[in-house]
């Protein structure tokens, strides 16, 4: 098992990762929004990801997640795999979504916060030393986390819907 204090790390990275393009989004509205499928369609005719995914959201998770690194005195690797695989888990979680017929930014518990806390968890898993119960623990307060926070954020005007 881990210590306290880098779960803790490792969670605020987590949110740096996948707030980070909602930030962007609120801050810079339209401005940069470069769709990251260039809308393109799948076979299936529906979009390959979606208008929510954005190049401007992956840039903004791996300056602020890298930096967040930096200040939690991790190494700036760290936050590299952190935002990068977190961004290649919610345009995993986006992918199923448009497979599935559910719009961009729908609710889809489990979908929208596994695939991004567990699969930069995993890439960590050997330079961090993480355990299986750890990562395992990790995703679950993540989901739990992010579910709570969403509402509140919702409440505030920084996010679209709540989950």
């Amino acid at each position: 098992m881990m210590n306290s204090l880098l779960l803790l790390k490792l969670l605020i990275l987590l949110a740096l990762a996948n707030g980070a393009p909602v930030l962007a989004k609120n801050m810079l509205g339209s401005r940069f929004a470069f769709p990251l499928d260039g809308n393109l369609r799948f076979f299936d005719r529906k979009p390959l990801l979606g208008s929510s995914k954005t190049l401007r959201g992956i840039v903004a998770s791996i300056v602020v997640t890298s930096v967040g690194a930096i200040l939690l005195g991790l190494e700036i690797r760290v936050g590299l795999l952190v935002s990068g695989y977190a961004m290649a888990g919610d345009v995993l979680s986006s992918f199923v979504k448009r497979r599935l017929y559910l719009a961009p930014s729908s609710k889809a518990t489990g979908l929208d916060q596994i695939p991004e806390s567990l699969l930069p968890l995993l890439a960590c898993r050997s330079m961090l030393s993480l355990s299986v119960v750890s990562i395992v623990i990790l995703v679950v307060i993540f989901l739990i986390l992010e579910i709570l926070l969403s509402k509140v954020l919702y409440r505030y005007h920084l996010r679209d819907r709540p989950y």
